[in-house]
């Protein structure tokens, strides 16, 4: 057997548990690594075709070869399996994941990582009453999960070192750029809600329109934000002058603690997004569908841009 596949035949069997199109694309993550993957989902028919489409677009935009052979796709938990890790993806709901949590307990072995996605549920309060509660760690992911780098962990002091570092391990070999949260919740969510909260609060006060702020955000923090992150831009542009602007600006700043109106108006309208045919903005069948096309093709071009400039290691690109 050539060294290769010999390598990607040592690769241990995943488990993935979730009926979202997020479960899919991590099933493809996990594939094109080399990983056995089985994905329990409710509608098997529908992974199936999303795992379908990602592989085509694989092939068309990186040249990548991934084969659905090595996954199995089932409406019920497997059982008598030797996974080596356990992924789980539901709605943010606590009972959900607690549920979800308890079946995955019930057939996984029990020095096994179970990882499940949380952005405000405290990781404690998913382990409590868990038979192997020092295994269960907090990971979120960002779609598509198969062609980004990034990957969110957060254990605390119940979960079991070495179980946290081999996943860690693992999730470099997914061509991810993890970092490790020690402590209740992550912190992306928390940056990222910092930012629509005063998007939301321009927008309602009348300072800017929905475009105005996506042109905004596209073409500055969108601009720098794939080769550095907010210190090391703040450090080639000069922390002073940041320091200078914020002092006058952060009084002036967003505090609400709840969603605007127009927000709370648009969910209860069922405008959810692009599926919907209506969210912030407004889509025909066919422009969503362009939509989404073009993001698939824009999210490895992105990848393949920072992969020439990795996290940390930029100093290695002499000009």
């Amino acid at each position: 057997m050539e060294k290769g596949k010999e390598e990607q035949a040592r690769k241990e069997p995943l488990l993935v548990s979730g009926k979202s199109p997020l479960a899919s694309g991590i099933a493809v993550c996990l594939l094109q690594a080399g990983h056995p993957v089985t994905l329990h989902t409710a509608d098997a028919a529908a992974a199936a075709g999303q795992i379908e489409k990602h592989i085509e677009q694989a092939g068309k935009y990186a040249g990548r070869r991934i084969s659905a052979q090595d996954c199995e796709i089932t409406y019920r938990l497997p059982t008598g399996r030797n996974f080596s890790a356990a992924i789980a993806v539901t709605a943010e709901c606590e009972r959900s994941k607690r549920q979800l949590l308890a079946a995955l307990e019930g057939i996984m072995p029990p020095d096994a990582v179970i990882a499940v996605n949380t952005e405000s549920i405290p990781l404690s309060a998913l382990q409590e009453g868990a038979a192997h509660p020092f295994r269960i760690i907090g990971v979120n992911w960002a779609e598509p999960a198969h062609t980004t780098l990034f990957l969110e962990m957060i254990v605390n002091g119940t979960c079991r070192e070495p179980l946290v570092q081999a996943f860690r391990k693992m999730a470099l070999g997914w061509g991810k750029d993890p970092y490790l949260i020690t402590g209740e919740e992550g912190i992306r969510s928390r940056m990222l809600s910092a930012l629509a909260r005063e998007a939301f609060y321009l927008v309602e006060n009348g300072y800017a329109t929905l475009e105005d702020i996506d042109r905004a955000c596209r073409n500055d923090a969108g601009y720098y934000l794939p080769f550095a992150g907010n210190f090391r831009y703040m450090d080639l542009m000069g922390p002073y002058a940041y320091g200078l602007v914020m002092k006058d600006l952060n009084p002036e700043l967003a505090r609400d603690s709840e969603p605007p109106p127009f927000m709370n108006e648009l969910v209860a309208a069922g405008h959810t997004g692009m599926d919907a045919g209506k969210g912030f903005y407004e889509y025909n069948p066919e422009e969503a569908e362009n939509w989404k096309a073009v993001f698939s093709r824009f999210s490895y071009r992105i990848r393949q841009l920072m992969d020439r400039y990795p996290f940390g290691e930029n100093e290695k690109n002499k000009v």
